[in-house]
């Protein structure tokens, strides 16, 4: 691990918190201008995922922060006029496409790599690039199949070839058609300007470290890191060139870098009242979650259901810039359903009522039904507060 220098900020716990809220956009007027475009450049990566509860988490993130900003305009900011492109970052996700020679070091990785889960039949690699050359964006169905009919992993020869050509970079997923992904050759995708891997592997992760830390606002060598799933080296290598500052935080036991934009002016502004995805980057790490906010967040989708200590989508509730609670939601029809609702303290109680009513009206819910509250006492105010926002309980 690289030796830190002195830091030239110490900053309280509290200090820390707000700039990492509005370095997440969650402190501070929204710029509506700019618009879910502008939440994507921003965060410089907006996770993507499978479960749809609510919606689909990349969808999560700019209502968190916009509010109840239509679900198609969603869409179509995200993939139209080739604003984004989605790639391997945190996981798979959103990125703007200026980050696209940024990557570069990742697609070298990629082709310098020796070993493959699936074998890749001869011919199979050109096959499918002269088929997307010939026919335009294609999906893996539409370019012969996406699996061989048995598991899920039995991809076919075109599936395995065609994401084997995305980690390569010479072709690029531009959209999600019915959560599909949707090919197309980078060289028709991503503008002339910014089709090159011009950058070598020390100025990539460079630039990713500094855009990290500005997306974060301020973290520790993990969470910077792991923004973009980095290795700790990679970080220790150019962190002292990234332009992060060195800085202390009361209560954290490990040295830390911020943005040294975020320490010119200090953090003040409209907290949004909101629940996150359990995708959210502000909550990825969850070392990073405990340390910020004392709030122990863990998905628990994968977790075997009678384990499970919160339920399956567990969401947790912002509120005045804490994390203050959490929710399980479902829908059944026009009802939001909170199958699981955990509170910190009474004062939880009506950010919550105003999050859930917010959420269903968001989807198109005309009521919310509590199932379970946690504590159980805190049930007949929830009840009431949900009845002063105009939903059921």
């Amino acid at each position: 691990m690289t030796s830190v220098p002195s830091p030239a900020v110490e900053l309280s716990a509290d200090e820390a918190r707000r700039i990492a809220l509005r370095a997440q956009g969650l402190l501070g007027a929204p710029d509506r201008r700019g618009g879910v475009r502008g939440v994507l450049r921003h965060l410089g990566a907006v996770q993507l995922d499978t479960i749809s509860v609510l919606a689909r988490s990349h969808e999560l993130i700019p209502y968190a922060r916009l509010g109840a900003v239509g679900r198609r305009t969603v869409e179509d900011a995200y993939w139209t006029e080739g604003h984004s492109f989605e790639y391997w970052s945190h996981a798979a996700c959103i990125l703007p496409v200026e980050e696209w020679p940024h990557f570069a070091f990742r697609r070298r990785a990629y082709r310098d790599r020796p070993q493959w889960h699936h074998e890749l039949p001869d011919g199979a690699y050109d096959t499918v690039i002269k088929q997307l050359r010939a026919e335009g964006p294609l999906t893996a169905t539409e370019l012969g199949g996406a699996k061989n009919g048995g598991e899920w992993w039995d991809w076919s020869a075109s599936k395995v070839a065609v994401e084997r050509a995305l980690m390569f970079g010479e072709v690029v997923c531009t959209e999600r058609r019915s959560w599909k992904r949707v090919y197309d050759l980078a060289e028709r995708a991503i503008p002339d300007p910014l089709l090159h891997d011009d950058l070598d592997d020390r100025e990539c992760i460079r630039r990713l470290v500094l855009l990290a830390g500005k997306s974060l606002g301020i973290g520790t060598r993990t969470d910077i890191a792991d923004y973009h799933r980095l290795k700790g080296e990679q970080f220790d290598a150019v962190v002292a060139d990234s332009g992060l500052v060195p800085v202390s935080v009361q209560g954290w036991t490990k040295p830390a870098w911020a943005d040294p934009a975020a320490l010119t002016t200090p953090p003040r502004g409209r907290h949004r009242t909101t629940l996150l995805s359990p995708f959210d980057s502000l909550v990825w790490e969850r070392a990073r979650t405990e340390r910020i906010f004392g709030f122990t967040h863990r998905l628990e989708a994968y977790v075997p259901k009678p384990k499970r200590v919160h339920g399956y989508f567990v969401m947790p509730l912002l509120s005045g810039g804490r994390l203050v609670g959490r929710v399980d939601p479902a829908r059944e029809g026009a009802t939001l359903v909170a199958r699981q609702v955990s509170l910190d303290n009474h004062k939880a109680v009506r950010p919550m009522a105003q999050a859930l009513t917010e959420a269903a009206r968001w989807v198109g819910c005309t009521d919310v039904r509590i199932e379970r509250v946690n504590p159980p006492t805190l049930r007949p105010a929830l009840a009431a507060a949900l009845a002063a926002e105009g939903a059921s309980a």
